[in-house]
């Protein structure tokens, strides 16, 4: 598997390409209040580190962690854990999940 480098200059059009769209379940909910999580649907062949620059760059917020999973569907998960400065409920609301 090659992994591809981003560019210097990521842009907003590259970043919502990798991230498709948030997720807004009871469990993702959860995650939100409980650990300070959010969770995303990808693109296939995004890794960890272009999900954690995507997501910074799109919300301004600063990730400490990225979880990737495959569901049944063939869709790529990311479980984005957020730095404690910046609160998930808080960007959820400002993305009109909750």
């Amino acid at each position: 598997m090659v992994k591809t480098k981003l560019p210097q200059t990521f842009t907003k059009h590259l970043a919502y390409d990798i991230v498709k769209y948030p997720l807004s379940t009871e469990k993702s909910v959860r995650l939100m209040e409980a650990e300070n999580k959010l969770v995303f649907i990808v693109r296939d062949n995004a890794s960890q580190t272009q999900v954690k620059e995507a997501v910074e760059s799109l919300f301004n917020v600063k990730v400490q962690k990225v979880n990737l999973l495959i569901n049944s569907k063939n869709q790529k998960k990311a479980y984005v854990r957020l730095s404690h400065d910046t609160l998930a409920i808080d960007v959820a609301t400002d993305l009109g999940l909750i």
